[in-house]
């Protein structure tokens, strides 16, 4: 099969070729925003019904609580605004970025709901364009998602776990040692957590609590590394009660964005010689 390279102008001018920015966004899924947390400082949702059972490290919930800072939880509401480590946490955690998240400066909420992914039921959180504590407009934003997908085809209470991230900025709130920039200090974790200790029910991304290692830019920023190859996505899968982590590839190579960007300059570079020749 012959592949038909596209002039690097008309592939920009189609469409075909998009921004870093513009890829990091599209990670996002859309939907899940039927309810809203208000804009707030360490605030939580109501007990809300993930519409499908979940059983995580052997604990059945069918409910969880939306916390306003990057996280949810099973049993009670979280207020806690400076992360601590989840190897130890005392309670069930899924955190896709646990840190001093604000929305009362920035115009931005949490937004949750039901919805679908490839065609099974799913519960999501959306934090997006959310600032920090200590931060005023025109400081750095986040945008991020939770995605849980129900799989109980494969097994009662089996489940995913997406993380999401569409654009880092900022990693630290100022009352957790944070700069003016949200940067430093005791800086944002990412991983889920049964609470117990034990060997095998918690896990961190690698970069979690060190400065500067989820921001984009970082060769271990969220929102350009992955664990399934699809820059800004992690997926962790919940069978049987246990859930499953893979390696993280940081950086990711070069998405395919690029990757046509370097064709399309190759059958530039072709066409010349061709030209030249003739």
């Amino acid at each position: 099969m012959t592949l038909k390279l596209i002039p690097l102008a008309l592939a920009v001018a189609s469409g075909l070729i998009v921004s870093a920015s513009e890829g990091a966004a599209a990670i996002l899924r859309t939907g899940f925003d039927s309810a809203t947390l208000g804009a707030n400082d360490d605030g939580s949702s109501m007990a809300v019904d993930i519409g499908f059972e979940t059983n995580f490290f052997g604990r059945t919930n069918n409910q969880l609580y939306v916390n306003n800072n990057g996280n949810v939880t099973f049993e009670s509401a979280l207020n806690t605004f400076t992360p601590f480590d989840l190897t130890a946490t005392g309670r069930q955690i899924i955190a896709p970025f646990f840190a001093d998240v604000d929305t009362r400066n920035y115009g931005s909420s949490v937004t949750y709901g039901r919805g679908a992914v490839g065609g099974y039921d799913a519960f999501g959180v959306n934090w997006s364009d959310v600032g920090f504590f200590g931060g005023t407009e025109g400081r750095a934003t986040n945008s991020f998602q939770l995605v849980l997908i129900d799989r109980s085809a494969t097994g009662l209470g089996n489940f995913d776990i997406e993380f999401n991230y569409g654009n880092i900025g900022w990693e630290t709130g100022t009352f957790s040692g944070g700069d003016s920039n949200g940067l430093g200090g005791d800086s944002a974790r990412a991983g889920f957590s049964n609470g117990t200790g034990e060997a095998g029910t918690y896990y961190e991304i690698a970069g979690s609590a060190v400065n500067g290692a989820f921001v984009d830019g970082s060769v271990t920023a969220l929102a350009s590394s992955s664990n399934i190859g699809e820059p800004g996505r992690y997926l962790f899968s919940a069978r049987n009660g246990a859930v499953g982590t893979a390696e993280i590839t940081a950086p990711v190579p070069l998405p395919a964005a690029g990757w046509l960007l370097i064709a399309g300059l190759g059958g530039l570079a072709a066409m010349r010689r061709r030209n030249t020749r003739h």
